[in-house]
This record gives C-alpha cells, sequence and structure tokens, in this order.
C-alpha cells in the first residue's frame, strides 16, 4: 500500500504590514532574525516581501511580510490566530521577558500551554506572537551577526494557532485531503483547541485550531496574517500535491512558480489561505548566501521593470 502524500512541517507564514520601516528594525533588531530576501510582491510590486528567516533561510524558518497601506485589523475569527516562534529552553524565554521588558515590547507572563513553556508578545502592529520553548530538538541555524546571543535565537516557525467558529469542516480538510493527524485537543482560556500534525509532528509541524463561535469575522489588515504555508520537499510531491486538489475539486490556484519555491493555493472551508511550498530551489538562487536581504531581489521576469519597481519604494 502506498505511503500517503505527506507535509513535512511549516513552511512560511505571510502577514501585513503598514510600516516596512518599522517592521525591519523589529525583526531584525528587537528579535534579531536576519532579513533573507528583499523583494516585492509578485502580484503587486508597488509592496515590499520581506521575508525574515534563520542564518540560513531554512524553509520552515521565515516570518514573511506584504507591505501594504492598511488599516489596523478587525480581531475575530475565520483567521490565523497566533504565529509561535521557536526557541531553546526556559532561561532563554526569561531571557526574552526581560527584553521585551526593556524595549517596550507588550507581552504575558511565562505560561505552560499544551505542555509547552510559551511567552506570548506583540509586534509593534499587533502582530500576534509567541516563544515556545521546543527543547532544543532538531537543527539550529543562529546568525553571526545577530544582535541577539546564538543560544536565545529564535530557531524557526510553530506552532500556528487557526480561528475558526466550526473545527469540523477544517478538520475534515485537514485530515482528509491533506493528510494530518489530528493528535489531540486541549483547554486554553476556557476555549477547545485542537492540535493537527504532519511528518514527524513536533512544534515546527503543528497546527493548533481553536474553536471561537462567539467571535466577528476578522478582517485582514496591518498586524494580521495573510496565509501560512506548508513544506512538500520537491518538484515530484509538489506535482502530486496539484494533483491530489485537481481530483478532491478543492478550488486552487493551481502551481504558481515564486522563482525562490514553487506554491500552490487554496482556501480552507472557514476562509483561511494556505499554501504548499516545496523546499526548493531557495533564496540563494540569485544571490550570494552570505549576502542575503542586502539588496533588492527580483525574478527574472520582474527584472527588466527594476528601475520603476525601485522607484515606487521607500528606502527601509
Amino acid at each position: 500500500m502506498a505511503t500517503p502524500l505527506q507535509l513535512t512541517g511549516i513552511h512560511h507564514l505571510t502577514a501585513i504590514t503598514a510600516d516596512a520601516k518599522g517592521n525591519h528594525a523589529f525583526y531584525t533588531d528587537t528579535l534579531g532574525m536576519r532579513l533573507v530576501k528583499k523583494t516585492v510582491n509578485q502580484d503587486d510590486v508597488s509592496a515590499y516581501h520581506l521575508f525574515y528567516a534563520d542564518a540560513e533561510a531554512s524553509p520552515g524558518t521565515d516570518i514573511t511580510f506584504f507591505d501594504w497601506p492598511a488599516a489596523p485589523e478587525r480581531r475575530g475569527t475565520h483567521s490565523v490566530a497566533r504565529t509561535a516562534l521557536r526557541v531553546s529552553g526556559e532561561e532563554t524565554l526569561r531571557w526574552w521577558a526581560a527584553r521585551f521588558d526593556e524595549r517596550g515590547v507588550r507581552h504575558g507572563g511565562i505560561v505552560t500551554r499544551d505542555g509547552r513553556l510559551t511567552l506570548d508578545f506583540e509586534d509593534p502592529e499587533g502582530q500576534r506572537l509567541a516563544l515556545v520553548d521546543d527543547g532544543g530538538a532538531g537543527p539550529a541555524h543562529p546568525w553571526d551577526r545577530s544582535p541577539v546571543p546564538a543560544e536565545r535565537q529564535i530557531r524557526g516557525l510553530g506552532p500556528i494557532t487557526l480561528s475558526v467558529p466550526d473545527a469540523a469542516p477544517t478538520g475534515a480538510v485537514l485530515e482528509r485531503v491533506m493528510n494530518m493527524r489530528h493528535a489531540r485537543r486541549y483547554d486554553h482560556d476556557g476555549r477547545s483547541v485542537h492540535v493537527f500534525e504532519m511528518g514527524e509532528g513536533g512544534p515546527a509541524a503543528e497546527l493548533h485550531v481553536v474553536v471561537e463561535p462567539d467571535l466577528p469575522e476578522a478582517r485582514q489588515g496591518a498586524g494580521a496574517v495573510h496565509h501560512v504555508a506548508f513544506r512538500t520537499p520537491d518538484a515530484q510531491q509538489y506535482a502530486a500535491w496539484a494533483e491530489r486538489l485537481r481530483e478532491l475539486r478543492v478550488p486552487s490556484s493551481g502551481p504558481v512558480d515564486r522563482f525562490y519555491f514553487q506554491s500552490l493555493y487554496f482556501r480552507e472551508p472557514n476562509g483561511i489561505l494556505f499554501e504548499i511550498a516545496t523546499d526548493g530551489p531557495g533564496f540563494a538562487t540569485d544571490e550570494p548566501a552570505e549576502a542575503l536581504g542586502e539588496k533588492l531581489a527580483l525574478p527574472p521576469f520582474l527584472e527588466p521593470r527594476r528601475a520603476q519597481i525601485e522607484a515606487g519604494l521607500k528606502p527601509l
């Protein structure tokens, strides 16, 4: 019997900022992440698309932003409600809490959630984030030019928390279409949270689905998440996912070449935008690995318009 097609974890998460300069300062200086790609939204070249990740721009470590002049989001359900970033150890969480105090970053206390130590915080635009102790599992690629010490640096993404009014339709797609496993359920602030896992599991490969039927529907804006992307290792499996969605009659974008990876977009039943993305070819395709993010990078099809595009962007 053939092994079912498996996603291997979270690939990236893309959110919205209305302040590219402030966003860049927060994620590179306060959080100490590396800007690994400074490019534009390929569907709207007036907007930056900024990618922050670990030193090697590893898949699964990118939080990315579209720079749009948007009003603040209206929080609610039918949305990605919180993005967790993985760090190692309780002492590291204490270090971050002190850093947030020093820098005036809004944050909660260190709590245990779903068996893991967690520190909730927000960026200056209200993007809801958390630091989660992943126990130091798996590889880490600290950046030697980060203002954050290597042992305290963010190791990658996960888990991602979705808010939905009813878990059943989303769960059906996660399990029956995307071959995720329903791993467990826990309660948080009186809400029921379902945990779905991919691949080998663990925080880098988990979606937490919180059921919040009493909330209004979210409206995207600055501080909101645009979409979450999941990892598929190669072009062969990516093609198999495109065929699977077609066979199951799930409306999708069809294959989209983003140059740095291949993408496939569709919405789950509660309206949240999902992407399946390949691990490669990666961000060192068009600039040296040691100089990632230092200049505006454009995929080949946009290169002839470079002068016009650069003229429309504000310096970071």
